[in-house]
């Protein structure tokens, strides 16, 4: 039986946050793929890591507050933008901030693999954000447990051995947490309070943006290492612009799983481009990883809600 053309733009209208989670994740891990190939190259203006975050956020936050005035769009009052601070520091801050006092304590790899306990903080968090008729996913949290499990096939992991480490390791754990929690709160009142993603990505982002410059400042007077702001700038404020669009698509579930497919893309780039000996471990990992993530963004939902369709979609 052929399908109408309704029917068709019905179900590539579902696709459509798909696509632009895999845009976000693929953003992410080509700029890990090119730091892996030419660590040091990158050129441009010379800025403290933090100070860097918080000119990307405010590249984006200023264009997206403009034409959310120009184009009339609604702006979070007063309890709204009091929590779009609160996504922005959950969400930018507290995971920059947080990445720049471990940096000589914890290698990479060991925070790429604890962040990909975001998505499970998510699965946690999300029943309790107030979402009423909200999906849950079917089998969510096994699912994440066994991208996880794959990450850590995947990322080798050293336990800690000094006091210093393990604060470490539960700073960037809480980062995770942080990260998790402000996906739900932004999930929530972009879809519950009905607010406008523009204008609240604008307020969050900007707010963060001042936190970190701020924190900046601070860290550079401490001796804080530099790092490069150049063209690769732009792929961070496009990659805003769809981590907030994405707001009003998906659930906070599936939004966090980014942690899991950026990290995966930027593995399968490397293998195609480098040519390395690889460990059945690793290619057992990435299946795991394959596996959870696809789970979490593609699996049926249990809602209480009778319109919400078997994907999860909005």
């Amino acid at each position: 039986m052929r399908k109408i053309p309704g029917e068709r733009r019905e179900k590539g209208r579902q696709w459509l946050p798909v696509c632009g989670l895999l845009l976000l994740s693929l953003l992410w891990a080509v700029g890990w793929v090119r730091a892996d190939l030419a660590p040091g190259s990158g050129a441009g203006l010379r800025l403290d890591p933090l100070c860097g975050e918080a000119v990307v956020l405010g590249l984006f936050a200023g264009p997206a507050a403009v034409v959310g005035a120009i184009l009339k769009k609604r702006w979070p009052g007063r309890t709204s933008a009091m929590k779009a601070l609160l996504v922005g520091v959950g969400l930018f801050v507290v995971p920059a901030v947080v990445g720049v006092l471990v940096q000589d304590r914890m290698d990479d790899s060991t925070r790429v693999a604890l962040f990909s306990l975001t998505p499970l903080f998510a699965v946690i968090f999300e029943p309790h954000c107030g979402m009423d008729g909200a999906a849950e996913i079917r089998g969510g949290f096994v699912a994440a447990m066994i991208a996880i499990a794959g990450t850590f096939l995947v990322f080798p992991f050293e336990l800690p051995h000094t006091y210093a480490a393990v604060g470490a390791l539960l700073a960037v754990v809480v980062a995770a947490a942080s990260v998790a929690a402000g996906n739900c709160l932004g999930v929530e009142i972009v879809q519950k309070r009905g607010a406008c993603a523009l204008t609240f990505g604008a307020v969050s982002a900007g707010s963060a943006a001042v936190l970190l410059g701020i924190a900046g400042l601070v860290d550079r007077r401490y001796g804080g290492s530099s790092a490069g702001l150049n063209a690769w700038a732009v792929s961070g404020v496009l990659a805003l612009g769809l981590l907030f669009w994405l707001m009003r698509q998906m659930s906070a579930v599936q939004m966090t799983t980014r942690f899991l497919i950026a990290p995966l893309m930027a593995n399968v780039m490397s293998l195609g481009l480098l040519r390395p000996h690889v460990e059945v471990q690793a290619w057992i990992g990435l299946l795991l990883i394959a596996g959870g993530a696809g789970w979490m963004v593609l699996a049926p939902r249990v809602s209480d809600n009778p319109d919400m369709t078997a994907l999860g979609f909005r």
